[in-house]
This record gives C-alpha cells, sequence and structure tokens, in this order.
C-alpha cells in the first residue's frame, strides 16, 4: 500500500508557480490538454522503448539514480538499466528526452508522460537524477521526488484551478468523478485521485483503489495490505492519519457486492479519528473490471446516546 505524501506548501506553491507559467505560455487551453503542445513549448523529445527493442541499445547514459539505484557510466548500455530497475517512463535530461516504455497501454502513456514533464520542470530534479558518486538516493528522498513529479502531473494535466472550480462545484461522488475523467480526458483513477485531493482540503475524503473488495471475487492478495493505494485527503490526514489500511478495507468490504463491473454498493461506516472520536462517513465503490475505485466523504461526528 502507498499513502500519498502531502507535501510542504511551499513546495507545492513553488510547482505550481512552474505549472502556471506554462498553460499561461499555452494561452490557459481548454480542456483535455494536449501533451505534444507542452513538450513543444518546453523543447522536449519524446521517444519509446520495449524490453526487447535492440535499437535503443545504442543509447548510453551517463547517470541516472531511480528509486534508491545509481548506474554509473561504463560499457552499459540503456535498455540493461531499463530491464534491471523495470523502468516504465523516464526522464533524461541532457537530452531532454522523455522515454516511455511502448509495451504499456496507451491510457498509461498520457500520465506517464505527464510524470516524466513533471521532473522537467523541477530543477533540483535533475541533480538527483544525474547526482554524484558520493550520494545515493534514500528512500525517503526518492519518494519525495515522485511526489512532487506527481503533483507537477496532476496540476499540469487537470489545469490547475479550472479543475479545481469544476470539481467543487460538483457533488462529492463518483459520479461527479467519472464525469470528470470524460471532460479532462485523463484516466479515470487519476481522475479519483485528484478530486479526493482536490475537493478534501477542508472536509475529509479517503479513498482506496484495491482488488474486487467482495471475498468471492478476490484473487490471491497481501492479506496485510490489501489496497494499491490509500489516498488522503489533507484534512482526513490531518484527523485520521491512524486509521489501519486493513480495518477500513474489510469494512469496505462489509457491504459490497460480488457485480463484475459497475457500482459494488454504498453504506454509512463509523470511522475513530486519531484521538478515539466517532465519525460517520459515506462510502462508495465503483469496479472499473482492473480496479475497485472507493470514495469515503465525511458526514459529520457520531453523537453517543445515553
Amino acid at each position: 500500500m502507498a499513502k500519498n505524501l502531502i507535501l510542504p506548501r511551499k513546495t507545492v506553491q513553488d510547482i505550481d508557480n512552474r505549472v502556471e507559467r506554462i498553460l499561461r505560455g499555452l494561452g490557459n487551453p481548454e480542456p483535455p490538454l494536449r501533451l505534444e503542445d507542452v513538450r513543444e513549448l518546453l523543447n522536449l523529445d519524446l521517444a519509446f522503448y520495449t524490453a526487447n527493442d535492440p535499437g535503443i541499445a545504442q543509447e548510453t547514459i551517463s547517470r541516472i539514480r531511480v528509486a534508491a539505484i545509481q548506474v554509473y557510466k561504463r560499457p552499459t548500455l540503456l535498455i540493461e538499466a531499463i530491464k534491471k530497475l523495470d523502468l516504465k517512463a523516464l526522464y533524461l535530461p541532457d537530452r531532454k528526452r522523455i522515454l516511455l516504455d511502448g509495451d504499456l497501454p496507451l491510457k498509461k502513456h498520457r500520465w506517464n508522460e505527464a510524470h516524466e514533464i513533471g521532473h522537467s520542470l523541477i530543477p533540483w530534479h535533475e541533480e538527483m537524477m544525474l547526482g554524484d558518486n558520493n550520494q545515493t538516493l534514500s528512500f525517503e528522498c526518492h519518494e519525495q521526488v515522485e511526489a512532487e513529479a506527481n503533483f507537477a502531473a496532476g496540476r499540469l494535466l487537470f489545469l490547475r484551478e479550472r479543475f479545481v472550480d469544476e470539481a467543487q462545484s460538483l457533488e462529492p461522488t463518483i459520479k461527479s468523478i467519472r464525469q470528470l475523467h470524460t471532460r479532462f480526458g485523463n484516466t479515470l483513477t487519476t481522475t479519483f485521485y485528484r478530486f479526493i485531493e482536490t475537493f478534501g482540503v477542508e472536509q475529509p475524503l479517503v479513498g482506496l483503489i484495491s482488488c474486487h473488495p467482495h471475498i468471492s471475487r478476490r484473487p490471491v492478495f497481501d492479506v496485510d495490505r490489501p489496497c494499491r493505494y490509500f489516498i488522503q485527503s489533507p484534512a482526513f490526514a490531518a484527523r485520521f492519519s491512524k486509521l489501519p489500511e486493513v480495518e477500513l478495507f474489510e469494512a469496505v468490504s462489509s457491504y459490497c457486492g460480488g457485480q463484475k463491473g459497475g457500482s459494488l454498493g454504498e453504506a454509512e461506516l463509523i470511522l475513530s479519528d486519531d484521538n478515539g472520536g466517532q465519525h460517520r462517513f459515506y462510502f462508495e465503490t465503483f469496479f472499473n473490471s482492473y480496479d475497485a475505485l472507493t470514495l469515503g466523504v465525511y458526514c459529520g461526528p457520531q453523537f453517543k446516546v445515553f
């Protein structure tokens, strides 16, 4: 499970200012954003590779550090590094080139490309990616760098305040998320992720991206880590940070049906905050045939009856 990292306010503002300049340079376009226009503005090149493509093996790398692994210049070819690190996308700063894994489904290309554009926008990321021999990238630092690139990608693909304004004009439901998914041209999963972070600045929202929760349709999975992502809105993280993932997944499973797709059910659940207080949340779960998307929206405190 990967809980989303809440970035410091100063970092958020700096990255957002960079994204704002890009969108202003494009004339504040209407959704969906054309990433080819972004690459042209930034003078970025895009290429594709596959793990078995010998052509790309002609390209060598000086130094690239990914997920705390340093790969140094030697007779090593780029394709070897891609295979070893199982890379799905990467950015080569010295060549201003984005490389995407051509074997991935097309719908995944858009987010991966925007993520690498995010790396290119943040100057301190170049130092991390091309670092030196004496410093390794810790897990915590890598997590921070990836979270920053994800934030930049989200603000770019969802056109900053354009998405915020449209999201907050709707009810916090999966139906609204599906509507915004179509309008902005991004995947349902990334729209789901962005909606929770955007809508939940003041109102606690929580999201799970998991396998099918119904016991009859669950694949073999790690019972201690049942969710691929546990998405906290800023307001949720401030008050419910101690909530166990397993406990929440099992509570969601209690109302989910065994349907093959679409809505799996909805229910009001009681969650405990970090101080032991109880609160009501409205939950609903939707299965898109790949992932189950579960949205929990804060309703209010659960008052005890004496």
